[in-house]
């Protein structure tokens, strides 16, 4: 019996021992395999790096094989280094020696279209790395001393730092440039969409460049304004010619407001209906802009509606004036300006149907601190004036017979019922004075008498306290930029239509010119142009009709004489 246990009790330890032995064996084939598993993910993964390391490379040198395929001279090999020397001059183009001209001719680069050339700066140390960047720029002339070239603003701008070396050298290369069909440019200030056409200010900008590169900066003034606008992308290369050729376009915002604000003014835009507030100092200007839809015109229009301009000061020994246009002109002050009020505390501009000057458009509203530190509250308005004219009913013809018993008062000139006049006179004397100014005749109570003033110069009627922001205001000498000097009233007239140096739209390339003179060539006197309109309709463009060239201030002539379109 004692055998057969122990015989049983053997074989069930074997059985476990075998069992924990085939688990074991069990766990190590999982172990190598996870093992095997991992050792082939890596390899696979060290695989698909490799692949996309070549294809990267391959990416790389195809990229740079392109870009010396479009930046190559076609067969022109010109490069010379030269010593830089600043000249003021407007847009990109560079000035070269004379010897330059005489090895570019040699090679024929004269006869594969406009010049186009790689500026980059030679570093001297060629073992530090220079933080000097390369553009291209055309060529304006060649007429510079042998062994310099001459570089305008831009182009030094964004070639050098501030602090440039005193005798820079630059490499200049030809290249040929693809024609530019796309360019995405982001504008480093705020208020360069503001701008009415500024799509036209920015094509009148770039008739003085022949190209434009990635990452560099293209200065646009337009009247005093000046605004910095990056090339952020350009098609079909980072480096395109912009000559004789249409490009698309895309002009974006800066992405934040900038650090450090310049005194360069900005439109702040107005909501209807929605108060802005604000701080003002004297001699300052605070600018605003709302717009006017052609569906809210519709109902001003009609005289359902009017435009109301309220501006709010909140400080006791501050104040304030109030100044409106339309555009295109875009910032009003004292001397511009369509319509404005100088009341002493609160103003109110209330513009309707009547004012021949309102229209659909974009308005700007300038907030001036006349005198001290004043917070002030503005806010636009449309009311409705529909609902006043319900119920007005039309004076009846009898109301009117009632003037035969009445007699007109000696002292107030108002009528009198005859039964009350006497009682009436006499209250009249004692309570009432008649302002003896010429053309007034206002009747005041006796202790108004002492604030009420006439101005010496116009002869209007003011409160004591008004009398000296008038004077100020209407009548202290202003001084034109063009050196007139006129009172408030003759000087938004002379600089509205007068002045020579106002700015107006040139009606060929729709950008801001100063006025200027009459053109010099008679024909065009005769048509009203101005000199920069005489200049700007000189070039040519083809005729939507047929195609032939024709100068834009001859187009209208061409269409009659030619097409027979009036």
């Amino acid at each position: 019996m004692d055998f057969e246990l122990r015989r049983a009790r053997e074989k069930l330890e074997k059985e476990q021992k075998d069992r924990k032995e085939k688990a074991k064996q069990r766990l190590e084939r999982e172990r190598k395999a996870k093992q095997e598993a991992t050792r082939q993910r890596e390899a696979i993964e060290a695989a698909q790096r490799s692949r996309r390391i070549d294809a990267m490379e391959a990416q790389l040198k195809a990229d740079q094989q392109m870009e010396e395929n479009i930046f190559s001279g076609r067969g022109i090999s010109f490069t010379r280094v030269l010593e830089a020397v600043p000249f003021e001059g407007s847009g990109d183009k560079i000035k070269l020696p004379n010897s330059c001209f005489n090895d570019l001719s040699g090679e024929g680069a004269f006869e594969k279209g406009p010049l186009h050339f790689q500026l980059s700066v030679a570093d001297q140390d060629k073992s530090s790395k220079s933080d000097h960047g390369s553009t291209h720029a055309g060529v304006l002339e060649f007429s510079a001393e042998e062994g310099t070239v001459g570089i305008p603003p831009h182009i030094w701008n964004n070639l050098y730092s501030k602090q440039d070396p005193m005798t820079p050298l630059i490499e200049v290369k030809y290249v040929w440039l693809a024609k530019g069909t796309y360019a995405k440019l982001q504008s480093e200030e705020l208020g360069f969409s503001d701008i009415p056409n500024h799509k036209a200010v920015l094509e009148t900008t770039l008739r003085q460049h022949a190209t434009l590169s990635e990452n560099e900066v293209l200065t646009v003034k337009h009247g005093v304004l000046t605004y910095h606008l990056r090339v952020l992308e350009l098609k079909p290369s980072p480096s395109v010619s912009v000559l004789e050729t249409d490009i698309e376009v895309d002009i974006m915002g800066p992405d934040t407001l900038p650090e450090k604000p310049n005194n360069q003014h900005v439109l702040k835009p107005l909501t209807f209906g929605k108060s802005e507030s604000g701080v003002i100092n004297e001699g300052e200007y605070a600018y605003y802009k709302f717009s006017v839809d052609d569906d809210t015109w519709g109902i001003i229009s009609r005289g359902d509606a009017e435009i109301e301009v309220k501006l709010d000061s909140e400080a006791k020994d501050g104040d304030t004036d109030l100044y409106l246009s339309q555009h295109p002109l875009l910032f009003p002050n004292t001397h511009q300006h369509g319509w404005s009020s100088h009341d002493m505390g609160s103003k109110c501009l209330v513009l309707g149907s009547k004012d021949q000057n309102l229209g659909a458009g974009t308005y700007s509203v300038g907030v001036y601190g006349f005198k001290g530190t004043t917070k002030y509250n503005i806010i636009v308005s449309v009311q409705d004036t529909s609902n006043s004219k319900v119920g007005q009913q039309p004076v009846s013809a009898s109301s009117s017979s009632s003037t035969a018993d009445t007699v007109e008062c000696s002292n107030c000139k108002h009528y009198i019922p005859l039964r009350t006049i006497a009682l009436h006179e006499a209250y009249c004397r004692r309570h009432n004075i008649v302002c003896q100014h010429e053309g007034c005749g206002i009747v005041l109570r006796t202790e108004e008498v002492k604030n009420h003033v006439h101005c010496e110069k116009c002869g209007l009627a003011f409160h004591s306290g008004e009398i000296e922001k008038h004077m100020k205001v209407f009548h202290e000498p202003l001084i034109c930029p063009c050196g007139v000097i006129l009172e408030k009233t003759q000087m938004v007239q002379h600089q509205s239509s007068e002045c020579a140096l106002r700015l107006v739209t040139c009606r060929f390339c729709g950008d801001m010119v100063q006025a200027g003179s009459l053109a010099a060539d008679t024909r065009d006197r005769l048509r009203g142009l101005s000199e920069h309109e005489s200049l700007c309709g000189s070039r040519t463009a083809p005729c939507d009709s047929c195609g032939r060239s024709v100068m834009l201030k001859e187009m209208d002539i061409h269409q009659v004489a030619v097409h027979q379109k009036s």
